[in-house]
């Protein structure tokens, strides 16, 4: 969320910032403890999700379009109540951000931080701005994590319901789940001053050397190295921030010598150093799923993750309406919070101010009026 110099917090509500009587810089829509909500933040998170929602499910845009316009507000509203908690609970996300940035970089095949901001500059984004809307997501998570998530459980019997129930979904082909290693062939340059040309064949030297880093990094894993570890410090693939997690593969998406290989692996077992165009590739079958319904034990955690949404949806809705009520919000006439609580306290303006300060020392929070 872009800074806003604080003396924006004192102005009235009604009124919007001036430069000058013609020129209108930004419109206040809402005040939320110390920080405002600008029209230009409403309008950018409106014209987001209609993006969003058009990528999805583009027949039904306008109906989810309207549906979801309603809470626009009410998610700008959530998000500085949970970024304002994160402050009480001394939450800075400075290390896990540097984390994310750097695992963003791996995944885009940067050499550096600065190839990374370049990257976001030449996009025409702030990376500034992209990193302040990194930290507040990472902020938001830890919070909803540590005051919500922590206290929610789930018991046997749920999970063994919620199998029950939706057994007739949970019916799949046979599928495995990789992780790879990746040792490219590096392409000769003409000079030190050019870049690898593309269609420059490498020498048996460049080869013979690749296929070798690959059975080393192999025999590492055959006497019981982590192959995620391996992956992360030395994949050369897309997949190596996430110790080579390529995701799941059903039956006919692989290359048929790769095809022949993996599903006849059971879970845990790693492939021979293998030729591709790419290179040299050590594959790992994480999970291998039969055909038909798998035993609740197989998916176990998939289940615990299904009912745990369940029930953190309606914990994290109640768990922000105690926040509402213990802050100081302020909405402008015309916009609605549909997150609002009847319980929430009106600011009151100067005049009553002093009548109503027994009130408001109730509240845990509250702004300058």
């Amino acid at each position: 969320m872009r800074k806003i110099p604080v003396l924006l917090v004192f102005m009235a509500l009604t009124c919007s910032v001036t430069l000058s009587a013609d020129n209108i810089v930004e419109e206040i829509i809402a005040r939320v403890n110390n920080q405002i909500i600008t029209r230009s933040e409403y309008t950018r998170e409106q014209d987001q999700l209609k993006q969003e929602v058009q990528q999805q499910d583009p027949a039904n845009a306008d109906k989810v379009i309207a549906e979801r316009q309603k809470d626009v507000l009410r998610g700008l509203i959530d998000q500085q109540l949970l970024l304002d908690k994160g402050k009480d609970l001394g939450i800075t996300a400075d290390t896990e951000l540097v984390k994310k940035l750097d695992e963003m970089r791996k995944q885009m095949n940067l050499d550096s931080m600065e190839e990374l901001e370049k990257a976001a500059t030449s996009q025409g984004v702030s990376y500034e701005d992209f990193k302040q809307n990194l930290r507040n997501q990472i902020i938001t998570q830890q919070v909803i994590g540590k005051e919500v998530g922590s206290h929610l459980s789930i018991t046997k019997e749920e999970e063994q319901k919620f199998y029950n129930d939706h057994k007739a979904e949970l019916e799949q082909p046979e599928q495995i789940k990789l992780s790879e290693i990746l040792v490219a062939m590096k392409k000769p340059a003409a000079n030190a001053a050019q870049k690898p040309a593309a269609d420059t064949p490498n020498s048996a030297e460049e080869i013979a050397a690749a296929e070798a880093k690959a059975n080393d990094l192999l025999a590492q894993i055959r006497k019981g190295a982590s192959f995620e570890d391996i992956a992360i410090k030395n994949s050369d693939g897309p997949s190596a921030a996430q110790g080579g997690d390529l995701g799941y593969f059903k039956r006919g998406t692989l290359a048929k010598e790769l095809e022949d290989k993996t599903f006849a692996m059971k879970a845990g077992e790693v492939t021979d150093v293998v030729r591709t165009k790419q290179g040299f590739v050590i594959l790992k079958v994480v999970e291998h799923h039969a055909a038909g319904i798998p035993s609740m034990k197989e998916i176990e955690p998939r289940l615990q993750d299904a009912i745990y949404m369940d029930k953190l949806q309606p914990a994290l809705r109640a768990y922000l309406t105690k926040l509402r009520e213990d802050a100081f919000i302020d909405i402008k006439p015309g916009y609605v919070d549909s997150g609002a609580s009847p319980n929430q306290t009106k600011p009151v303006e100067t005049a009553t101010k002093e009548a109503s300060a027994k009130k408001l020392k109730k509240k845990k929070k509250f702004g300058v009026i």
